[in-house]
């Protein structure tokens, strides 16, 4: 392994004048403050700082490094694939593309067997990001319906360019320019803050989405082209839909001849356990779009959609034409992710590990009267820290000190720090942690919560 140390020969140049350059030189982009560390290498389930610290990784890189870091396979493929097809341009097609592209949309075919009453997704399109690639499906939603306004989730996050800034709503909004016309929000289905309840004090979620939609009438100029939302609300909070709520927004849509999109940049590709988030619940999407989870950790991302879709905008001269479209090697690359994870049998080991984490955050919420609720599904949950379990107030002071202290005993923990939605930690270990690192990951988060909740 390289350590990046030996490229500096005296102490200052490798701690100091890192920190200076940092300092002086990097545009500060708006992410949680950088990390007290310089990272060297990373390996596995494990991040390795210059100073020889050795730090436990539940959020997976930044939610991507789905095979954990530098898996073998993925190394071979690079190695393999990079010296005969680097890049091309983007109206050539290579067979790592075609197939990443044809092995997706089987999969999506496979998925969505369960539901018999949906045209399948078949036609897929390969490209870098999620935000981008949240674009390009906004973009041929309205294309195809030759509508504007979008709807999305009053905690939403799609992205940071153009129209998936527009569709977000939890962070990033308030920049004091103009968005995309026609942007309309709904409420969140959130159980552990309901904002509709029952006679028993629960979400009302029909109630809730009946209201959404009221108001998205109401305000609709007459233009709904497509709602777009991720089965698991992420960096809104680890929000879980309840079950038929899903099946209920798309007939809200359908009514309205509006398609439903849904980003899956979290819950696809055996995060949840399953290929699709889609999938626990039986409602494919008109459109799907994956990243995060696709590329192990490189930029890769696709939209897929149906061929009657697919045929309707490329009559109306659908344009999605960027310089990394159809890339080669990353396509091979996300080829090999699928490739491991079906050899290896990692959706089971994902159900197994992802109930292991489900019992260990239960144990810590019945522990602890800081977290106030555990959510998730398979690997992808999280806890919300609070004042205490009887006010419920969010405690963004109290999560940012488990942050820190946790990553004092080796262990990197990612809190959602959007105003007015912090102190949910979003866990997220690569699919191919094991047993022992579920458990030692377990074991530092309920000391550092511990340790929290004494000193507090």
């Amino acid at each position: 392994m390289i350590n990046n140390n030996e490229h500096y020969s005296d102490p200052f140049a490798r701690e100091e004048g890192f920190w200076n350059n940092v300092d002086n030189h990097v545009l500060r982009y708006g992410a949680p403050k950088f990390m007290p560390a310089i990272i060297d290498h990373a390996e596995g389930s494990y991040i390795y700082t210059e100073d020889g610290r050795k730090i436990l990784d539940f959020t997976s890189g930044q939610m991507s490094a789905t095979l954990g870091h530098a898996h073998p396979a993925i190394i071979a493929t690079i190695q393999r694939s990079y010296p005969r097809l680097d890049h091309l341009f983007s109206a050539m097609l290579s067979r790592p593309v075609i197939n990443l592209t044809t092995r997706l949309t089987s999969l999506t075919s496979d998925a969505m067997d369960v539901e018999g009453n949906h045209e399948k997704l078949d036609r897929a399109v390969l490209l870098t990001t999620g935000s981008e690639v949240n674009d390009a499906a906004i973009r041929l939603a309205k294309l195809v319906t030759g509508k504007f306004e979008i709807v999305s989730f009053n905690r939403s996050w799609h992205g940071l360019t153009g129209a998936a800034a527009a569709a977000t709503y939890s962070s990033a909004r308030k920049v004091g320019t103009p968005s995309m016309p026609g942007q309309i929000a709904i409420p969140t289905p959130y159980e552990y803050r309901p904002d509709f309840v029952d006679e028993h004090g629960k979400l009302d979620w029909r109630k809730q989405l009946d209201f959404g939609f009221k108001m998205v009438d109401a305000q609709s100029v007459g233009s709904l082209a497509a709602c777009i939302i991720e089965p698991i609300v992420s960096g809104g909070g680890i929000l879980v839909p309840p079950p038929g709520y899903l099946q209920a927004l798309r007939e809200k849509c359908h009514e309205r001849g509006m398609l439903l999109i849904f980003d899956e940049a979290q819950t696809s590709i055996g995060r949840t356990g399953t290929w699709f988030g889609f999938e626990s619940d039986g409602v494919t999407p008109d459109i799907l779009t994956v990243s995060k989870t696709l590329g192990a950790g490189l930029p890769l991302a696709a939209m897929l959609t149906t061929t009657s879709i697919e045929q309707k905008a490329y009559e109306e001269g659908f344009v999605f034409y960027t310089s990394h479209v159809s890339d080669p090697t990353i396509a091979a690359v996300g080829y090999t992710v699928i490739d491991v994870i079906e050899k290896d049998h990692i959706l089971a080991s994902v159900q197994q590990r992802g109930k292991q984490l489900q019992d260990g955050l239960t144990r810590i919420l019945n522990d602890h009267d800081i977290v106030g609720d555990a959510r998730g599904r398979g690997l992808l949950q999280g806890i919300e820290i609070v004042e205490g379990n009887t006010s419920k107030t969010r405690s963004e002071a109290l999560a940012d000190s488990i942050t820190e202290k946790c990553f004092e005993l080796g262990l990197h923990m990612n809190i959602v720090c959007l105003p007015g939605m912090g102190g949910v930690f979003r866990i997220a270990p690569p699919l191919t942690v094991s047993e022992q690192e579920i458990d030692l990951g377990l074991s530092i988060l309920d000391e550092s919560i511990t340790y929290v909740e004494k000193h507090r």
